[in-house]
């Protein structure tokens, strides 16, 4: 028995494996299966080949065979289909561990920023680095569908809501221990969706009236039994090839009546990637025990009674896989001889009857599910396991807070304690210290809390606010706006919601640094008042260390400071937070030592 033939042997009956240990010596494995099955596949070509002339010059009954050899045929491309799935699936994998590497290291040029959900509008996402180069969306974005991805931007700009946060909270710690299931998720995704179309159309031919019709029952039944018929006289009883002829003629003619129907099918199917992710992501899904409730109503959809989405999914996989391949010249010779399109037409409404009524369920649960595990996958990369604790007061307590963007072996965490008796930290601070860092620091750990991830800290309280942010306000030519004017405008929108006294928690960089010191000085302080009659808090970052006295006026204002050393004409800064009012600032210092040379 030859090689090729005895890796047909070998393969009969074999399922798309996604258990991996060692990629790198399994995809080399793979790719020596799908050579063979190629070069198998070849010979046995050549065989049909080689038999049909035979069949149709000399021995007539040689044809007998070529239908089980083109039945045999179609199924060594489904095996070779099957490895190459399999090599899909391994170079997923093999990616996925480059990206955990660099991710780990923080380089993250090469990933998606998500720029398309950047709104420099909103009223903190553009200040916090949540897209965009070196963003947060690059760090924790695992989902692989255009759905999935959308949705993940929308949770990181949602508005603070504590229920949703901890119902994620408790989900996510037990979704990241089922390490297994996240990997093929995440890996039969970006091995599989390339580039996603439109379900739409595909939701409207859902909602179609049935296109079979009940004389179309005569040649569902008559098609296989003529056309066994006609070729069996054609080979074993000489009836004249004009029988034949005279069938398949009839046959084309009946298929005409199906024609459009089929063509609509055609035209509206889903993308075979995204069928074969949603057949495997169903599957895997089935297969898990959930404790969680939330997970629990996530997996209802796929998962009911007896009821499995992955046997459904995999049935419309098979039907899309019919209905796509008529053209094939294999088809089209069983089409002509059994009127195989009926039998198609029919499981295809049979298959809208059964199912139509729950495939947008399946598309936002899996969306959800791309967002849940990129979450989970992020929780095990960074081994997070901070508790969040949510207050009813508005307070904000927290300690080693760290930035998620820097890279963990040079980062330096701070402790941060803001009582419901205090309402403004007025940050001061040497250039470069920390102080904007600081405050990203606290605002894009924020973000992680709401989306139901741990933050970078050791512990973690916090009231209900609504975070808002001013840090980047840039002039505008095409709108004739100057960056003082959009930081007013930024401040405006803080000032509506402190009237309408909404728990605002503000992030402030550099306060009105677009005009004079003295106007810059009145202005601040005329805020700091305003703010501190409402029920708003947060920071305020300034250079302007006039500012400080303030507390001694406001009981509600606090000060803080990053402070920094010279040393050998060295500037050095421990970027850890202190208690009261920067004693010393370097800007002098730094400008000498860019070459600027005072009198």
């Amino acid at each position: 028995m030859n090689k090729p033939v005895l890796h047909f042997i070998l393969y009969l009956g074999m399922k798309l494996d996604l258990h991996t240990t060692n990629t790198s010596q399994e995809l080399r494995t793979c790719k020596r299966k799908i050579a063979s099955l190629a070069l198998a596949r070849m010979i046995l070509f050549l065989g049909i080949v080689a038999l049909t002339i035979i069949g149709l010059t000399e021995v007539r009954w040689f044809l007998f065979f070529f239908f089980p050899m083109a039945g045999l045929f179609i199924y060594l491309i489904l095996l070779f289909n099957l490895q190459k799935d399999r090599q899909a699936f391994l170079q997923a994998v093999a990616n996925m561990e480059d990206e955990r590497q660099r991710r780990k290291e923080r380089q993250l040029a090469d990933f998606d920023g998500g720029e398309a959900f950047k709104d420099k509008k909103h009223p903190f996402s553009n200040d916090l680095d949540l897209f965009g180069e070196h963003s947060l969306f690059q760090l924790i974005n695992h989902t692989t569908g255009d759905g999935g991805r959308k949705l993940l931007a929308q949770w990181m700009k949602a508005p603070i809501d504590p229920e949703k946060a901890q119902q994620r909270y408790t989900a996510i710690k037990e979704l990241s221990t089922h390490a297994d299931f996240i990997k093929k998720f995440e890996a039969t995704g970006k091995a599989f969706v390339k580039e996603e179309k439109s379900k739409k159309p595909f939701y409207d031919w859902l909602k179609m009236p049935n296109a079979w019709r009940t004389f179309y029952w005569l040649p569902f039944i008559a098609g296989p039994i003529g056309g066994i018929a006609f070729l069996g006289g054609w080979l074993y009883l000489d009836w004249p090839v004009a029988y034949l002829l005279i069938w398949m003629l009839a046959g084309t003619a009946l298929l005409g009546l199906i024609f459009q129907p089929l063509l609509v099918a055609f035209k509206n199917m889903p993308d075979e990637g995204d069928l074969k992710t949603y057949s495997i992501w169903a599957q895997e899904l089935e297969q898990l025990d959930f404790q969680d409730p939330y997970l629990k109503s996530l997996q209802s959809p796929v998962l009911e009674g007896d009821y499995r989405a992955s046997a459904a999914l995999k049935s419309l996989e098979q039907r899309s896989f019919m209905v796509q391949n008529r053209a094939n010249m294999m088809y089209m010779i069983f089409d002509l001889l059994f009127l195989v399109d009926f039998g198609v037409l029919f499981s295809l409404e049979q298959w809208k009857q059964k199912h139509a009524s729950k495939v947008q369920r399946w598309e936002e649960a899996f969306q959800e599910w791309q967002v849940l595990v990129s979450l989970a996958a992020f929780t095990r990369e960074e081994a997070l396991n901070c508790p969040v604790s949510w207050s009813d007061k508005m307070i904000l307590n927290v300690s080693g807070l760290k930035h998620p963007l820097l890279s963990p072996s040079v980062c330096v965490g701070n402790d941060f304690n803001l009582s419901s008796e205090k309402q403004t930290v007025l940050l001061t601070g040497s250039n470069m210290s920390g102080k904007t860092t600081f405050m990203r620091t606290v605002g894009i750990n924020m973000v992680l809390a709401n989306l139901g991830l741990s933050p970078f800290a050791k512990s973690y309280e916090s009231g209900t606010f609504w975070l808002f942010t001013s840090m980047r306000n840039t002039d505008n030519l095409g709108e004739s706006v100057s960056s003082f004017y959009a930081e007013l405008a930024r401040i405006k929108r803080l000032l509506d919601q402190a009237e309408k006294q909404q728990p605002v928690f503000y992030l402030l960089d550099e306060i009105l640094k677009g005009t004079n010191t003295t106007d810059r000085v009145m202005g601040s302080e005329a805020l700091i008042r305003q703010l501190a009659d409402s029920h708003s808090k947060g920071i305020i970052s300034t250079h302007d260390i006039e500012l400080a006295e303030l507390s001694d006026k406001i009981p509600s204002l606090v000060n803080y400071s990053f402070h920094s050393d010279i040393k050998d004409n060295e500037i050095l800064f421990d970027y850890k937070i202190k208690n009261g009012p920067c004693p010393s600032f370097n800007a002098h210092k730094l400008m000498e030592l860019m070459g600027i040379r005072f009198q």
